[in-house]
């Protein structure tokens, strides 16, 4: 990409016309986005199965840092009770999964999934020389990198890029605000939006969004009405060297025909399925009326924000935790009433637990190690990995025993079909969950 590309570029994305759709889908352009890729086998490095016909990731953050003590728990340590004299869970308000640990009352909905052989739980999932800053340890989770490097792509993004070339764009898709580092890749793919009817041409400043919807419409050729404007009628070159004029028309082209798909999908698709009033269940909704009208989504990604629980958590954690069992059992249902929940897995995940020990504001500071939670059709149901030791600690943190890339590679592996050395750019260990 030349320089003048790119700065017009930029200049495009600042503007907002395209509200958060083309800044992640740049720059797959529309003769890709119907090409079907002629796999030889599932485990080819470039894949022809989509969501419409092939197994389906939804990531699900806990942003925040979630106390993972408080969510699995280890009744039967005395260690957990002398570290958490006012926050520690008796197992009496507790629900007992074998002679050692209990899930949180809050997570029966999680708990029954486990009885019926569709949850598996990871334990002491961390990495080497845990980082606690919300940022960076989000950051290490979202590119699958060590503690001591940075890298400029997501794990996902890397899948894209090696598995998903010439895929339609939303072969990826982000409910929320802001794309996730993620979905970062050498070639942009995904989408992210908040809600469906946001995602279209808008301009901030325009008084009448449906005119700007018909002026891009326009010049992207997109109308029949159109009277043959477009962007290459517009003042300097269009050449076939993937110019600025011919980058802004057809990554525009691009948006807008997402854009009226998902439209299309969400007005027809409703759930036959009660969900609660939150934000996280409203987004795993919507993910699950994407996925019953045939979108070609891979992944998804929803998050849930709150886990920061410094002070007061109490009451708090239990809030939230409800909050997350509640909409995944909504969302699960859903997936069965459609017959879709043999093919979709659901993956958990926090930038990093507590620390063992409650603070003076009856709260838990930044930790490492912490469990994670995967349920699905296509889950091998259990505990996996080991508890970590509550009295063997570094600086006050448990001492993961599973690798979070080795969680990565599994689902990468065996549930994605893709070659997990080169997304994570090394070989690590598969697990037994799937």
């Amino acid at each position: 990409m030349n320089d003048s590309t790119l700065h017009t570029r930029r200049q495009f994305l600042r503007t907002g016309v395209l509200g958060g759709a083309v800044a992640w889908t740049l720059p797959v352009f529309l003769e890709k986005t119907f090409l079907a890729l002629d796999a030889s086998a599932a485990d080819s490095l470039l894949q022809s199965a989509s969501g419409k016909d092939g197994p389906i990731l939804v990531v699900l953050q806990l942003a925040g840092g979630n106390d993972g003590l408080n969510t699995v728990i280890p009744y039967a340590d005395d260690a957990y009770y002398a570290a958490r004299p006012k926050i520690g869970i008796p197992l009496a308000k507790a629900l007992r999964l074998d002679d050692r640990l209990a899930l949180n009352s809050s997570l029966s909905g999680l708990r029954g999934l486990y009885d019926s052989g569709d949850l598996a739980i990871m334990q002491g999932v961390g990495y080497p020389n845990p980082n606690r800053s919300h940022f960076r340890s989000t950051d290490i989770w979202q590119t699958a990198s060590d503690s001591e490097r940075f890298e400029r792509e997501g794990w996902i993004g890397r899948y894209f890029d090696s598995c998903c070339e010439g895929a339609d764009p939303t072969i990826g898709v982000s409910v929320g605000r802001q794309s996730p580092m993620a979905f970062t890749a050498k070639t942009a793919t995904g989408i992210t939006f908040s809600r469906p009817e946001q995602f279209r041409f808008i301009s901030e400043n325009a008084s009448d969004p449906a005119a700007t919807e018909e002026m891009f419409r326009g010049m992207m050729g997109g109308t029949e009405e159109n009277a043959g404007g477009s962007v290459e009628s517009l003042p300097g070159q269009s050449g076939r060297d993937g110019d600025t004029l011919d980058y802004l028309r057809r990554t525009s082209l691009d948006a807008q025909v997402s854009s009226d798909k998902i439209l299309a999908i969400t007005r027809k698709s409703r759930s036959t399925v009660s969900y609660p009033g939150s934000q996280l269940a409203s987004g795993l909704n919507l993910v699950a009326r994407l996925i019953a009208g045939g979108m070609p989504t891979r992944v998804y990604y929803v998050s849930q924000g709150g886990y920061d629980t410094h002070s007061g958590q109490v009451g708090s954690h239990e809030r939230l935790l409800g909050d997350l069992d509640t909409s995944i059992a909504a969302f699960v249902a859903d997936l069965k009433a459609q017959g879709n929940f043999e093919r979709v897995m659901l993956m958990t995940f926090s930038e990093f637990g507590r620390r063992v020990g409650e603070n003076n504001s009856g709260g838990t500071d930044h930790g490492a190690a912490a469990p994670l939670f995967v349920l699905g059709g296509g889950v091998k149901p259990g505990l996996y990995g080991q508890q970590p030791s509550l009295t063997q600690l570094n600086k006050g943190d448990l001492i993961y025993n599973v690798d979070f890339r080795s969680v990565y590679a599994t689902v990468l592996e065996k549930w994605l079909k893709a070659p997990s050395e080169i997304v994570l750019k090394r070989k690590f260990p598969t697990m037994d969950f799937v």
